[in-house]
């Protein structure tokens, strides 16, 4: 087994698409999955468990007490995942919006000089992404700002479906992150205060996903659409502050 995903769970008992990871762990022998429950009220412990049970040998489970938040739920992950040989490791959205057999797909891009891969929700005439509209326009103005933040282009910075070599991986997830929801952004400056920003476009692949679906609600409030911004700025002030 070479390759770990890091699978943030808060309260995703009732919309925890079961049969579609069983199905993946019964036909993916090099491949781990570690759940994080991220202090959950509900009984995704349990569904968690009951997976463990069949698949004992492909899922591992992070058993927060208190709800950290997405970022800190993702890092407690890929610091468990560290504890092993895994050669890549990354994270991906527990209600499978992209679903485990394209996350392996990006992972295979991983080789030479790519030390980082991820999706992008761009849509196509030849692929399958479907997102709400606001949620769409929204983001096409966060994404602007994040690229102008970071210096160079970047479609699509919070797509939940990442993989990184596992010595990088260990670099970028040492130290805890500013931000809850836009740990994303601060994973793009850290590689690039290693890398330098002119190595981007050869260390980075953004790939285009060929399906993406709103599955449900999203975690995030609308509201946090306000403290993003505080968030951003915070975020380019370290990292800038950084380079220098």
């Amino acid at each position: 087994m070479n390759k770990a995903i890091v699978i943030p769970c808060y309260n995703e008992s009732t919309r925890l698409p079961v049969a579609e990871y069983a199905n993946f762990l019964q036909n993916e022998v090099s491949c781990v999955l570690v759940f994080v429950n991220d202090g959950s009220t509900d009984d995704t412990v349990a569904v968690l468990k009951n997976l463990q049970v069949q698949f004992h040998e492909n899922v591992q489970i992070v058993d927060l007490i208190q709800n950290v938040g997405k970022a800190a739920a993702v890092r407690a992950g890929v610091l468990k995942c560290l504890e092993h040989d895994y050669e890549s490791i990354g994270y991906l959205d527990a209600d499978l919006a992209t679903s485990l057999e394209e996350w392996i797909s990006i992972s295979e891009n991983i080789s030479g000089d790519v030390v980082f891969a991820f999706g992008a929700r761009i849509s196509k005439i030849d692929n399958q992404i479907s997102r709400k509209k606001y949620r769409h326009y929204v983001g096409r103005v966060i994404a602007t700002f994040i690229s102008e933040a970071l210096g160079f282009a970047v479609y699509d910075t919070q797509c939940g479906c990442k993989v990184l070599r596992a010595d990088v991986a260990r670099e970028v997830f040492t130290e805890g992150f500013l931000s809850r929801w836009l740990f994303d952004v601060e994973i793009f400056f850290r590689i690039k205060n290693r890398f330098g920003g002119p190595n981007m476009s050869r260390v980075c692949r953004e790939i285009p996903l060929q399906r993406w679906h709103d599955v449900a609600e999203s975690k995030v409030k609308f509201t946090y659409f306000f403290r993003l911004w505080t968030d951003l700025f915070l975020i380019v002030k370290k990292y800038r502050n950084a380079q220098n």
